[in-house]
């Protein structure tokens, strides 16, 4: 008998191995594929906390402000290249620092000047009366200091030795004047010099009388501003016995230092008011500015002349002028405001808001001043029509740039450094 056991098993083995073949081809898995992760990306998408007052804080999970205690807020990068040089603010921080910017524009720049000055009489209707008579003052009509005086108006009477003579004279010569007109000429021309008129010579000589006390009359209508005799005063001829100032046209002389005379010429308009008259507003034309300037004090007069028939301004008042000056040679140039521009050294720069970025990004430019004007200054380099510029809160701005370590006011170069 045949031993068939080896045969049975072989075959045994022979059909498990199959199965266990056929088993591994249909239920093996696949090999699992190693998954490659863009991890930058994933930080680019990362949310970064940042503080609202101190925007150089980045942090990568909340909690408070390290400087100020502040919670921090969530900033949501969304990929935008920054300048680095830049300083980089949030929405928030611009809201609560007040930040505030306008687009740079050209502009016709007016320089307005303030002027301070009194009220002054005219100098050309300043007059003396005189007495042209030698003798004592026997009454004054005028007696004090702002009495209107009227001209021809009587202001004095006055005992004259010397016209005593000159009468009796004139009436000697008059007895003889077909045969010695000459003499008779003389004797009138002499009272003449004196201010007699003819009316007054013929009086002499028709009345035959020596007349003793003659009036001094006004040669000018006015206010007295001052008086210098009195009544029983010796004067000579010539002597001045009042000032009278004639107020029905008046100056206002205001002071200009030397540095706006260039902006000052004659013909430009001033308008000015007066302390002493409230609510009431003035103007005139320069009519005259002082050559010299006053070594002391550094100023020029401006003058400016104004009808004051109703007598309301009144010498030594005090005026406040307004000159508003067109300045031609810097026509059409770009101008900013005051409050934009920051000053260290003979650096003036300010800040340049960056376009094509969701949050406030701003960047420190240094840029050449022109001309000051009343609120802003003349640009003549640096800046483009159409660019933004910080006009409130450049101060809080820089200090942001300044602990960022970016380009600030103080430090040109900036110190950039990870926090």
């Amino acid at each position: 008998m045949k031993n068939i056991f080896p045969n049975k098993y072989f075959r045994f083995s022979l059909i498990l191995s199959g199965g266990i073949f056929l088993g591994w081809i249909f239920f093996h898995s696949a090999p699992t594929k190693e998954v490659m992760h863009d991890h930058g990306a994933e930080m680019t998408k990362a949310t970064i906390w940042t503080c609202a007052m101190h925007p150089q804080i980045r942090m990568s999970e909340p909690g408070n402000c390290p400087i100020c205690g502040m919670t921090l807020i969530s900033l949501n990068q969304d990929g935008t290249t920054i300048d680095p040089g830049a300083i980089h603010m949030t929405k928030e921080a611009a809201q609560l620092a007040n930040v505030l910017t306008s687009i740079v524009s050209k502009q016709n720049p007016v320089k307005e000047l303030r002027l301070y000055g009194k009220v002054q009489a005219d100098e050309r209707l300043l007059q003396s009366q005189v007495s042209y008579l030698p003798g004592r003052i026997e009454k004054l009509n005028v007696n004090f200091t702002g009495e209107v005086v009227r001209k021809g108006q009587t202001l004095a009477v006055i005992y004259s030795p010397d016209l005593v003579t000159a009468q009796q004279e004139l009436l000697e010569t008059a007895a003889t004047k077909e045969s010695q007109p000459v003499l008779y000429e003389a004797s009138k021309d002499k009272l003449r010099q004196w201010k007699l008129t003819e009316n007054q010579i013929a009086s002499i000589e028709s009345s035959g009388k020596v007349k003793t006390d003659f009036e001094i009359f006004a040669n000018t209508t006015g206010i007295v501003s001052a008086r210098r005799v009195n009544s029983g005063d010796y004067v000579s001829s010539g002597s001045v016995l009042f000032d009278v100032a004639d107020l029905s046209h008046v100056w206002i002389m205001f002071d200009a230092y030397e540095s706006d005379l260039p902006f000052l010429s004659r013909g430009q308009k001033v308008d000015f008011t007066l302390k002493a008259l409230p609510g009431v507003n003035y103007s005139g034309t320069i009519t005259f500015i002082d050559p010299m300037i006053d070594a002391a004090t550094r100023i020029a007069k401006v003058r400016v002349e104004l009808n004051n028939q109703s007598g309301k301004l009144k010498p030594e008042m005090f005026a406040t002028g307004i000159v508003k000056a067109n300045l031609n040679e810097f026509k059409d140039m770009l101008v900013v405001p005051r409050s934009a521009v920051l000053w260290t050294g003979k650096r003036s720069v300010v800040y340049v808001k960056q376009t094509k970025t969701d949050n406030p990004v701003f960047k420190m430019r240094e840029i050449e001043l022109g001309a000051a004007l009343d609120n802003g200054f003349a640009v003549s380099g640096g800046l483009k029509e159409g660019e933004e510029i910080v006009t409130n809160g450049a101060f809080v701005v820089d200090a942001s740039a300044q602990l960022a370590g970016k380009p600030s006011m103080m430090n040109p170069e900036g110190n950039q450094s990870e926090h």
